[in-house]
């Protein structure tokens, strides 16, 4: 028999980040806390919680936090029909859910997604970002309910819904492109002028460079973990960048920013993926997250190598299909964008 005692001690040591922490969540003492900790990891033969400031749960311990989510929604859902179940004076808990999304999505819209949701829900939410092609690791390894990935392929265990794709222009200041393309985005070019790149998982630059010239390429980056920080960084004219549409729109418009190459966004799809033990309770996420998506994100499953053929960037992507053209054969000479803004 499981002791839940002991497994909200864990959780609650993983949420927290301390023993101190979550003795006073759990309104006990610290040494209880800690006991109850070390029997259940003696009994299961493993270590639960890597001992550390903040303290955090190992891969066994991830599992078990997310079982604990489960139980969590279903004590909720038991104690709205019998409240007499509730122990008198004891402290209301709250469920956490976690969730993983990209920087990129959490600075475009999923915020938005989550906030509509959290005005309606009892529970909170611990927000984790990493690489949209990497937040499936997440939930594979349990340490997610839910997440927000360009992986396609359902994730076992998980439901897989749709999103639609957040696109993406390949964007500069005039002043950088008057210094590095005035002759045009060669290969020659790309190899000399700065990129943005967010860490050493982000590979939206050299995916924009493939689909342009055909190739692989090197080219000199600054390091930038902040989607904010993108956007600012080519507005001065420390580099180029991929930016989300929705961040770069109005300064694409004002000529604050031009497009490398005209009309040549890059779109990446998007997908939900939810933990099947708990997809049914939480129906009401799910929603919030498919309506979001699609007033901000490209309509259908977008190709990856859509383009827009609008001088100076499109619209907000709210719904639609993008117009496609094919890309310059390899080696081709591409004209920069205009360095007078539009």
């Amino acid at each position: 028999m499981l002791d839940y005692s002991a497994l909200r001690a864990v959780a609650a040591v993983v949420q927290t980040g301390s023993f101190e922490k979550a003795a006073r969540s759990l309104n006990v003492t610290p040494s209880a806390i800690s006991q109850r900790v070390k029997q259940l990891e003696e009994r299961l033969g493993v270590v639960l919680i890597a001992r550390g400031t903040p303290c955090t749960a190992t891969e066994k311990g991830e599992w078990l936090c997310r079982h604990m989510e489960n139980v969590g929604m279903l004590e909720g859902e038991l104690l709205e029909q019998l409240p007499a179940l509730a122990e008198p004076g004891a402290p209301p808990q709250r469920v956490t859910l976690h969730i993983a999304t990209s920087a990129d999505s959490l600075g475009t819209w999923f915020l938005s997604a989550l906030a509509n949701f959290a005005k309606r829900s009892p529970y909170l939410v611990h927000v984790t970002t990493d690489d949209e092609e990497h937040t499936a690791e997440w939930l594979q390894r349990g340490r997610v309910i839910a997440a927000v990935t360009s992986v396609e392929k359902p994730i076992q265990g998980c439901r897989r819904l749709s999103l639609g794709a957040l696109r993406y222009h390949a964007t500069a200041s005039p002043d950088f492109m008057a210094r590095y393309f005035a002759g045009g985005v060669t290969a020659a070019a790309m190899a000399n002028a700065p990129a943005l790149t967010f860490n050493q998982k982000d590979r939206l630059q050299d995916r924009w460079i493939r689909q342009m010239l055909g190739a692989d390429l090197a080219f000199p980056t600054h390091w930038l973990p902040s989607t904010q920080s993108f956007v600012d960084a080519s507005l001065s004219g420390m580099g180029w960048g991929m930016n989300p549409a929705q961040l770069v729109h109005a300064h694409l418009q004002s000529g604050r920013l031009v497009e490398l190459v005209p009309g040549t966004p890059l779109d990446v799809p998007l997908y939900w993926q939810v933990n099947r033990l708990a997809a049914d309770r939480l129906a009401e996420l799910t929603r919030e997250v498919v309506e979001t998506a699609k007033r901000h994100l490209l309509a259908g499953a977008a190709a990856t190598d859509a383009r827009m053929d609008q001088p100076g960037g499109s619209s907000p992507p709210a719904s639609g299909t993008a117009l496609v053209k094919k890309p310059p054969r390899r080696g081709n000479k591409m004209p920069a964008s205009s360095v007078n803004g539009r």
